[in-house]
């Protein structure tokens, strides 16, 4: 282990159990704070990597307003710190709460010092690895699937389409509702694939008036139009050796539908004005949000470009449909909208809060997610986002079934990717939340297909 790896601070008014403490740690720099004072002196003196933390302190002992403030502040000072938080005994809502606030585990007391100290080390191990996670990724930068945050089946089939897809030169439809991250599955294609160290040309097919995409597509000669004073090469042929993205395909005109599928066929293009066939090797990836197939019933979409542009399809599935995936959204746009926006206070979301992002139907989808937490991120006046800062003040709640066999396994698997996201993925810490053994989620999260 690194030498910060290796510094743990207790942070404990009850002399005995300092003492106690003390000792149960082998391998373990164990520093002794019993105050927030001289925690965050010992912290800010020689930074450790995990910490222990009794929510009662002085002057306060008998409630948890200070252990809070010591948790707040030494995570605003280091937010790789590994704070692991004692609790009352069945003093579950503040448990909750300091993981919300972003403490990496609880323990209650009566506290168990052997079980304590694997917990410790499992945390200590836990910060090694994303020490070595961080100076892996600066060496070699982020991957390419490092934008697409996902825990739930139905996102991380779409995932696993990508990494399928990626190396190949199938051409390519990326449907899903507006929102929804299409462009981060093109931009994670391309980053896979052998193409990746040239171009990834974008056009969205709906921004363009129609008698410009033309141009904008396939270039044009000098002379071709007034105002063309010089030949001028289109997308497609700037984009050869790489990947060319035709965002919102849907919406392309039938005239134009034509001379696209033209290129499709023979992979040569023609500038306006110009009488040359000029060779295009580029893989096409097409997205939209609406029905094709319901465009080609009405005539407006042609069925020979659908088959051309669909030899692969990636759907990305909308956010109500993505169970666990909002809170882990949240937090991850929780966290980069605090850095960016210089407000470090920010630490996570108050139970209310992360129940309703959880339950809220997202119509607008993660484009509307990212958009409600950045504005909460700037308008919140406390540590924790509420629901009033969301400006989510009604839930819609979605019926269900009334067979009890299919009601117990949904809100079984419900239960379960909720702990998982409220725990960082973590199956121990969800056991404790869903009031099983480990051996008994382990069995439920195989048998429900439920990643972990």
């Amino acid at each position: 282990m690194s030498e910060r790896a290796k510094r743990l601070l207790v942070v404990e008014d009850d002399p005995g159990l300092q003492s106690q403490l003390r000792w149960s740690f082998e391998g373990f720099e164990v520093a002794v704070a019993s105050d927030r004072a001289a925690a965050l002196a010992e912290a800010r003196r020689n930074p450790p990597a995990v910490v222990t933390l009794d929510l009662g302190l002085p002057p306060d002992p008998g409630g948890v307003t200070e252990g809070f403030a010591v948790l707040e502040a030494l995570l605003g000072e280091a937010p790789d710190t590994k704070v692991i938080v004692v609790t009352g005994h069945n003093d579950r809502s503040n448990a909750v709460r300091a993981i919300g606030m972003g403490a990496y585990d609880f323990f209650e007391k009566p506290v168990d010092a052997t079980l304590l100290s694997l917990a410790v080390e499992r945390a200590a191990r836990v910060f090694q690895l994303e020490e070595e996670n961080r100076r892996l990724s600066e060496r070699r930068g982020d991957s390419p699937l490092d934008g697409l945050i996902a825990a739930s089946p139905e996102m991380l089939k779409a995932v696993r389409a990508v990494e399928r897809l990626a190396p190949t030169d199938v051409s390519t439809l990326v449907l899903g509702e507006s929102g929804t991250g299409k462009e981060l599955i093109v931009r994670a294609l391309h980053g896979l694939s052998d193409r990746r160290r040239r171009r990834l040309v974008a056009i969205n097919c709906a921004a363009i008036p129609e008698t410009l995409l033309e141009s904008e597509l396939f270039g044009y000669e000098k002379g071709a139009f007034t105002g063309a004073v010089k030949t001028t090469p289109g997308k497609i042929e700037v984009a050869s050796g790489g990947m060319l993205f035709l965002d919102e395909i849907g919406d392309l005109s039938q005239a134009l539908q034509g001379k696209l599928l033209r290129f499709l066929q023979e992979r040569v293009i023609e500038r306006l004005g110009g009488r040359q066939e000029i060779p295009v090797d580029v893989r096409v990836v097409c997205a939209t949000h609406r029905d094709l197939q319901e465009l080609i019933r009405g005539g407006a979409f042609r069925e020979d470009l659908y088959y051309r542009i669909n030899e692969a399809t990636i759907r990305v599935p909308p956010l109500r449909e993505r169970q666990g995936d909002a809170l882990l959204l949240a937090r991850a746009f929780l966290h980069r909208f605090a850095a960016e926006l210089k407000r470090p206070a920010v630490k996570g979301f108050t139970e209310a809060a992360a129940c309703v992002v959880e339950q809220y139907a997202w119509p607008g989808n993660v484009r509307e997610l990212e958009s409600r937490i950045k504005r909460a991120v700037i308008m919140t006046e406390g540590p924790l986002i509420s629901p009033e800062d969301l400006e989510l003040n009604e839930v819609r709640v979605v019926d269900e079934t009334m067979d009890l066999r299919v009601v117990r396994e949904a809100a079984e698997t419900r239960a379960i990717v909720r702990a998982l996201s409220h725990t960082s993925q973590s199956v121990a810490q969800a056991a404790e939340l869903l009031g099983v053994t480990r051996p008994t989620l382990y069995t439920l999260l195989r048998k429900y297909g439920i990643p972990y």
